[in-house]
């Protein structure tokens, strides 16, 4: 099968003749890999290495994943409502998003389509305001430069909903992606969305600050770096209009570049993707640096301690500072509503939920990724008693008010800035408000540990790991008894003889309940090759709960590699 895939693809009229010496060139086992399976359509669409292939990003499979979208959408009778397309600025993002463009026209559906690259949560954000029927984004958020991906949205500016993305997967088996290019004659509108259109996402963002008022009275000064991504062409704007005008910029990282030249990984979440960052902290003498990642939905924040070293914050402690202190300035203010609540996912940390519970707002979790979170939103939402004031995750995801319905690192750098501007008029860092929040709360660590495993036989053993761990479920995880578990595909919770339903089912997870009353929890990644572990814990102090999230994390992935 896979040679009869290669052979057909080698030999496709439509293919370039470039294309095709890429396909001729490949060794066995490269043919194996971009030939073993279709790239698969899942709830965040598309992502993938770019090349030629079935198991690639290229053109071919954007065009079939489009035309699969397109008849789904057409199905349900929204047509005529149209669809918002966006890129980042990745290599080959606009081209991709001018090919998804074409085949949405040529299906009969009309097309806003974004003049440049731009960020993930204002694509979210369009779809809300035009009232559209989809959405489509065209980027691999934080991965490396090799990969590229197709995201897709529903109306409600939320990620595609499970059904519906099962939907467009069942489309994509009936479409060649090798057939015709589509053409129409007569083709649905395409409306240009020009730079005027950030200034009403930019209004949006802005209604979300807190207390921008700590911003101008302190002065405040920050590092922002984009990573070479799209965050530069909007947040700088954002925070001086909030008014922040002391920002230093890592100049070599400002300009959107796919090749992210200057980083590995132009990712938030690796502390050295903010090396120039710390430099340029150092030389200005400057405490707090900001990064968005590369389609800026993400943002992460290193600071300075007061030994004058740099240190990154994670995403779980990002997180509980900004519910402290939106519930803490909310409530000084009189913004909060009657009922506020957060949503976060079963792999955040506790240390939210304590965090909400006593200050008076209620706690809802959902299974990883903002699609979820969307949802759960939404259904607060039309129950009418709760209204959410915050929702996120632990790898730097944060979704805060009513414009969009995705993460949204601008919203986040602001609420952050204003943050650390909060402590600083309390005569306090940020690392001395994390401090407070444990003093209050209590100590919890987190560490979260990737088991990659690429490629064909990569896949087979995470399904083979994850087969184990059902069949015959492990006395211990991490080095630490297990006093429970629970399996979130059927929803079921096994402790001992007994079972119960759960609360949540439908998603490869599986949580255990430690007999320390702490938690572990192994899951697949849905964009990557790995199966991500998260052990979850608490300690005397911060330090301690680390120390021991850290040793049990790697204990687990040691037991998983040795299924």
């Amino acid at each position: 099968m896979v040679q009869s895939h290669y052979q057909h693809w080698l030999n496709a009229p439509i293919l370039t003749q470039a294309q095709k010496q890429e396909l001729a060139a490949l060794d066995e086992s490269q043919i194996s890999d971009r030939f073993y399976r279709t790239l698969g359509f899942g709830t965040a669409g598309l992502r993938g290495i770019m090349g030629m292939g079935l198991n690639r990003m290229n053109e071919y499979i954007v065009r079939q994943a489009t035309d699969a979208f397109a008849a789904v959408i057409c199905k349900a009778g929204l047509a005529d409502k149209g669809i918002c397309i966006c890129y980042d600025c990745r290599i080959n993002s606009r081209f991709y998003a001018q090919e998804a463009a074409h085949v949405m026209r040529c299906r009969g559906i009309p097309v806003w389509l974004f003049r440049d690259c731009r960020p993930t949560p204002q694509l979210s954000f369009a779809v809300r305001h035009f009232g559209a029927a989809a959405g489509i984004n065209v980027t691999a958020s934080h991965n490396t430069k090799e990969y590229n991906g197709f995201k897709v949205y529903w109306q409600g500016g939320a990620q595609l909903p499970t059904h519906m993305a099962d939907l467009v997967a069942a489309e994509m088996e009936h479409i060649d992606p090798l057939a015709p290019r589509l053409e129409n004659e007569s083709p649905a509108s395409l409306t240009w969305l020009e730079s005027d259109f950030d200034e009403l996402y930019i209004d949006a963002v802005l209604q979300c600050a807190i207390a921008p008022e700590h911003l101008k009275e302190q002065a405040f000064p920050i590092v922002y770096t984009p990573f070479h991504g799209v965050g530069g062409a909007i947040v700088p704007e954002v925070l001086r209009r909030a008014g922040l005008n002391n920002i230093v910029f890592v100049e070599e990282q400002m300009a959107p570049d796919g090749t992210f030249p200057t980083v590995k990984s132009p990712n938030p979440e690796d502390p050295a993707g903010f090396t120039l960052a710390v430099e340029y902290a150092k030389r200005h003498d400057i405490d707090f640096l900001v990064g968005t990642d590369p389609d800026s939905d993400r943002v992460g924040i290193v600071v300075r301690d007061k030994e004058g070293n740099y240190l990154p914050v994670s995403g779980n402690r990002t997180g509980s500072l900004l519910l402290h202190y939106i519930l803490t300035v909310g409530r000084e203010k009189g913004i909060l509503p009657r009922h506020p609540a957060l949503v976060k996912t079963i792999v955040t940390s506790a240390l939210p939920r304590v965090i909400a519970e006593k200050n008076g707002c209620a706690s809802f979790s959902t299974f990883t990724g903002f699609k979820y979170m969307a949802e759960q939103v939404a259904a607060l939402e039309k129950e009418g008693k709760y209204r959410y004031v915050m929702a996120y995750e632990e790898s730097y995801g944060y979704m805060i008010g009513d414009h969009a319905r995705d993460k949204d690192g601008v919203v986040g750098a602001l609420l952050l800035c204003e943050m650390a501007a909060w402590y600083r008029s309390r005569g306090m860092t940020v690392l001395e408000g994390l401090e407070e929040i444990f003093r209050l709360y209590g100590a919890f660590g987190e560490v979260t540990r990737s088991v990659m495993l690429p490629g064909q036989d990569g896949a087979q053993r995470m399904a083979h790991i994850m087969a184990r761990l059902r069949q015959e479920p492990p006395a211990e995880m991490g080095g630490i008894p297990v006093r429970a578990w629970r399996d979130y595909e059927t929803g079921k919770r096994y402790e001992g003889a007994a079972v119960t339903d759960a609360d949540l089912k439908g998603s490869n997870v599986l949580f255990y309940e430690l007999d320390t009353g702490e938690s572990l929890v192994v899951r697949p990644s849905g964009t990557e090759p790995k199966i991500k572990v998260y052990a979850l814990m608490q300690g005397e102090t911060a330090q301690a709960a680390d120390m021991r999230a850290a040793a049990c994390a790697a204990a687990a992935e040691a037991q998983l590699l040795a299924l």
